[in-house]
C-alpha cells in the first residue's frame, strides 16, 4: 500500500527551526518522480511550499519560503525533508507532503495540489510567542 507519513511538525517561537519529515512506504521513494510540501492555513486555501525531484537534482521553493526553507531527499531512506528556519507566525498551518508520478517537468505542476494523486495525513506546524 502507498503511504506517505509526515512528521516532524510542533510549536516553535518565531525565529525558529523545524525539519519535517515525509517517509514513503509501500514502495521505494522513486516510485514517485516528484514529491510537494504543501501548506493550509486556517481559513486558507492549500499552497505549495517547496517540491524535488526524486530521481534529478531540479528543486523549487515558493517565493515566500526561498532562503529559509530547504528541501531534500534521502532516497535510501525513502524520506524527504523540509527544513524550516527563520519560522514566522504566518508559516503556522498543517503541511501536508504530496507525490506524482508524471512526464512533465518539475516546474509545471510543482505548486498545483490536483496535480497530485498521493498525499500524506499532515502535520501540524504552529508558530508563536
Amino acid at each position: 500500500q502507498l503511504q506517505l507519513v509526515e512528521s516532524g511538525g510542533g510549536l516553535v517561537q518565531p525565529g525558529g527551526s523545524l525539519r519535517l519529515s515525509c517517509a514513503a512506504s509501500g514502495f521505494t521513494l522513486d516510485y514517485y518522480n516528484i514529491i510537494g510540501w504543501f501548506r493550509q492555513a486556517p481559513g486558507k486555501e492549500r499552497e505549495g511550499v517547496s517540491c524535488i525531484s526524486v530521481s534529478g537534482g531540479a528543486i523549487n521553493y515558493a517565493d515566500s519560503v526561498k532562503g529559509r526553507f530547504t528541501i531534500s531527499r534521502d532516497n535510501a531512506k525513502r524520506t524527504v525533508y523540509l527544513q524550516m528556519n527563520s519560522l514566522k507566525s504566518e508559516d503556522t498551518g498543517v503541511y501536508y507532503c504530496a507525490g506524482v508520478r508524471s512526464p512533465r517537468s518539475l516546474f509545471s505542476l510543482c505548486d498545483i495540489s490536483i496535480e497530485y494523486p498521493y498525499w500524506g495525513q499532515g502535520t501540524q506546524v504552529t508558530v508563536s510567542s
